[in-house]
């Protein structure tokens, strides 16, 4: 007779190989993904060239617009002018360069309108490529 009633010699057992099993398969899993690139042992042979890079700069026609609406066109002040005087200006500076660009440096509280006349003048003497300066806020 088993007078033992509440008592149970039965302890638990936990199985350790299937975690063995399945570490074992992650380990193979990052050995098998991992790159194992050196990119701080890259050389590289760039190559040659005897010619000589000198790069030819168009020449830049500065036009300097106030803020009264005068303008001033390479250091030479042309004053208060129409688009056609200026377009004049504008061609007499450029002389037989070929593609020159204009350079508009244009006051902060000039009116509109005077900008785009120089972009008009620009336009009517054949002067396609205008660019602005402008500087950074403090």
């Amino acid at each position: 007779m088993n007078f033992r009633r509440g008592r149970r010699e039965d302890y638990p057992e936990i199985n350790l190989i299937p975690f063995i099993d399945i570490l074992l398969v992650i380990v193979i899993f990052l050995a098998v993904t991992t790159t194992y690139a050196r990119f701080a042992e890259l050389k590289i042979n760039l190559p040659t060239s005897s010619a000589e890079q000198t790069p030819t700069l168009p020449k830049q026609i500065e036009v300097a617009v106030a803020e009264s609406g005068r303008y001033q066109v390479d250091d030479i002040a042309v004053g208060e002018v129409s688009v056609d005087e200026l377009a004049a200006a504008l061609k007499k500076a450029a002389g037989d360069q070929i593609e020159p660009v204009v350079v508009i440096n244009a006051d902060a509280r000039a009116a509109h309108q005077s900008v785009v006349n120089v972009m008009e003048a620009a336009r009517r003497v054949g002067l396609t490529r205008i660019t602005f300066v402008t500087q950074t806020a403090p």
